[in-house]
């Protein structure tokens, strides 16, 4: 079952237009979670989703955008999962009693609070900074 729940948002993706270099992964994180919470998606809960989290940045000590990213990788399968206009609610209660729910919701998972989250030193030029820098590079100089 799970298999064929990844093949289906394999189709759900490419029928939007993605890639493999998006899609490839994208699965492969989500077989990641899978081995982390040591269960499948009609088992998943909310508390997989903290612990997982927790263990990105206490254990991998991953960047906030990497752990925002993997978490919206989650969220958007999840989300695939229990659209009622894929039936994958109905079989999972139907094969196993279960069915996937939602795990990664804005309060579990972070924000997005900046413009830039990378190397400060790497940041780009704001179009305030930009604007200051021509000035002084085409103002006429003094003696």
């Amino acid at each position: 079952m799970f298999d064929a729940m990844l093949r289906g948002w394999r189709a759900q993706q490419e029928s939007r237009g993605l890639k493999d270099e998006t899609i490839d992964p994208r699965e492969r994180l989500i077989r990641r979670f899978l081995d982390f919470a040591n269960g499948y998606p009609w088992q998943w809960t909310l508390a997989h989703m903290d612990e997982w989290s927790a263990s990105l940045t206490r254990e991998k000590r991953l960047a906030p955008s990497t752990i925002r990213s993997y978490q919206g990788t989650v969220r958007l399968f999840t989300e695939f999962l229990i659209d009622a206009r894929y039936g994958w609610g109905p079989a999972c209660e139907e094969a196993f009693g279960a069915y996937p729910v939602a795990i990664a919701h804005e309060w579990n998972t972070l924000p997005h609070l900046q413009d830039y989250e990378g190397d400060p030193e790497a940041r780009p030029f704001t179009r305030e900074e930009l604007q200051r820098c021509r000035r002084r590079i085409n103002s006429p100089c003094s003696a």
